[in-house]
């Protein structure tokens, strides 16, 4: 499974697929169904052009770290530091302090759905529950078993919201007016965060640590790999505008607002139970379940090889991923056990802001780092950007400049 130059017809690359489904599920959380619920509610379909373009932006994305790992056999991480070591230590803060925050949100949306299907378990028992839950899976498991899982999660959760889109009767002429290129009074940056913000913001650059672990090695693999990244995203595609379809279709029309945060999506649930009964709001909810978990587990394991591989890099030892190594299930445990001092208090402000601000530099790091590596003599001539690859990541790049100066004014007012 790591040679190089597989002969793999694509028929029989089909049944390789998985890595993708595994970053484009650990991408979307609660947070993306509430942000495509919000945009469908305000502006009915006005804003649909904006989530497939943010389709777009992360198959870039993604594609172009894969692609780094699996032409040059080193890793994303490597590549950075051949930048400056500036790079490493960058990636190594941004980590740590990310890793300490999600991984209460993590935990906290993961608990809503849960708390909402079995409220005689509180929230935050059930918070730790997942946490605690997740980190036994990880340790215990590698990533066949993870792939595996992940898959049936998204099977679960694209199931059950497409049903819902098809449930609330979309109009078709409607649907298709939302291709072009809308926007109204007001929605700028709200758009922009709707490109930048559905699929996924770090995890994205996690693609190459899973396709590595799944034995993608030489370019032989990078077909394989573009079809497992395409299939992947074009099944988020289509979850993010059945959510912009329940949206605009149940709470639009009806004029009915949402929260703006995760515990929005239990008041989706109560409008469900409203118009089509309580099997139906309970369906919603194991979707909802299935989608924060997804992005959970995802998590918890990816980023646990991401950070690995910046350890032992940091102490000069070999690159990659290292499935089960100290650094590891260290990582596996700073996202489990710290962050669940925050379900117990509000978030420190100084720590917020900390996170705001480096979550807000990553995306355009990453967008102008792969604009560099994958032009560079370390990846084979074949494998390197082409022109369109170039224009969408010089697109992105923009677009996620623009974000950044917008999150910083906004922490700094």
């Amino acid at each position: 499974m790591s040679d190089d130059r597989p002969e793999i017809g694509t028929r029989r690359a089909w049944r390789h697929i998985g890595p993708g489904i595994v970053v484009a599920a650990t991408g979307v959380g609660a947070g993306d169904l509430v942000a495509t619920l919000i945009a469908g509610s305000r502006y009915g379909y006005a804003l649909l052009w904006a989530a497939v373009i943010g389709c777009v932006v992360k198959i870039a994305l993604s594609e172009g770290s894969a692609r780094y790992h699996i032409a040059t056999g080193s890793t994303i991480l490597a590549g950075w530091r051949s930048l400056g070591r500036w790079t490493g230590w960058y990636f190594g803060i941004y980590v740590i302090v990310w890793g300490f925050i999600y991984g209460a949100t993590a935990m906290s949306a993961s608990a809503l759905p849960l708390a909402a299907l079995f409220p005689a378990i509180p929230l935050k028992a059930w918070a730790i529950a997942c946490g605690l839950g997740g980190f036994a899976f990880v340790w215990f498991n590698r990533y066949e078993t993870f792939e595996l899982v992940m898959k049936l999660l998204v099977g679960l959760m694209f199931v059950i919201m497409v049903g819902l889109a098809i449930l609330v009767a979309p109009s078709l002429p409607d649907l298709a007016g939302g291709l072009a290129f809308q926007l109204p009074e007001g929605s700028l940056f709200y758009t922009l965060g709707l490109i930048g913000g559905v699929g996924g913001t770090v995890t994205t650059a996690a693609y190459g640590y899973w396709t590595q672990a799944k034995g993608w090695r030489g370019p032989g693999w990078v077909p394989v790999m573009r079809l497992d990244n395409a299939v992947a995203y074009c099944v988020t595609g289509i979850f993010v505008i059945a959510m912009l379809i329940v949206g605009a279709q149940l709470l639009n029309a009806a004029g009915i607002a949402l929260a703006d945060s995760d515990k929005g999506l239990l008041g989706l649930s109560d409008v469900l139970e409203a118009r089509f009964g309580r099997a139906i709001a309970v369906l919603f909810l194991v979707g909802f379940a299935a989608t924060s978990l997804s992005s959970l587990l995802g998590v918890w394991q990816g980023m646990s090889l991401f950070f690995s591989d910046w350890w032992y890099q940091l102490r000069g030892r070999e690159e990659g991923g290292h499935e089960g190594s100290a650094a590891y299930r260290c990582y596996l445990a700073w996202l489990t056990f710290p962050p669940m001092l925050l379900l117990f208090a509000d978030r420190p402000f100084l720590l917020v802001i900390a996170y705001g601000a480096f979550g807000a530099l990553f995306m355009p790091f990453l967008a102008v780092t792969l604009l560099i590596l994958n032009n560079s003599s370390h990846v084979p001539r074949q494998a390197r950007n082409g022109p369109l690859g170039n224009a969408v990541l010089v697109a992105a790049t923009l677009l996620f400049a623009v974000l950044a100066i917008q999150q910083v004014v906004a922490l700094s007012g």
